[in-house]
């Protein structure tokens, strides 16, 4: 599966598949106060502002899915509808691990809504391990908004596996 940069002219559609992913996977386990924050305009600002950092899988101009890497973070990764379970999510998943071990990380991190339980056994399946809750400070239109969600860590390193560490 082939997994390449994002370009300027697909930002308008990222924002229509994470808008639709996010809401159909959040809707019902977040606060509604949260929910009325995440438009499609606040999507497609996050996409433009995140370019640079944005891998996608899809036809050009039509990606289905996406990953953006944060420092450590695994920051966000959402499929289409569609195209979930044909191995686009592990393949995007692949790609940031790669990326973030390329840039020196030891140990990634991402953060899982509570209840997102259709994702959370994702992240399981590809090794990562549920650490804990955590309040995230999530990015939104009226400032910095904290949410408690589950924190998934991942060793990349082959010694640190070999360790067992988690």
């Amino acid at each position: 599966m082939d997994v390449r940069a994002a370009v300027d002219a697909e930002i308008d559609h990222l924002a229509r598949v994470w808008h639709e992913s996010w809401h159909d996977a959040h809707a019902s386990i977040v606060p509604e106060d949260l929910i009325r924050l995440r438009t499609l305009e606040n999507f497609r600002l996050r996409i433009q502002e995140a370019l640079p950092t944005v891998r996608v899988v899809g036809p050009s101009g039509a990606p289905v899915g996406f990953c953006i890497v944060k420092d450590a973070e695994l920051y966000q990764l959402f499929v289409s509808a569609p195209s979930r379970g044909s191995g686009v999510a592990a393949a995007l998943l692949a790609d940031g691990e790669a990326r973030l071990s390329a840039s020196g990380v030891q140990i990634a991190w991402l953060a899982c809504a509570i209840g997102n339980d259709r994702a959370a056994r994702f992240y399981e399946k590809h090794g990562w391990f549920r650490v804990g809750n955590m309040i995230n400070g999530l990015d939104t239109p009226s400032g910095e908004y904290l949410l408690d969600v589950w924190r998934f860590e991942k060793p990349l390193t082959p010694a640190l596996r070999s360790q067992g560490v988690r």
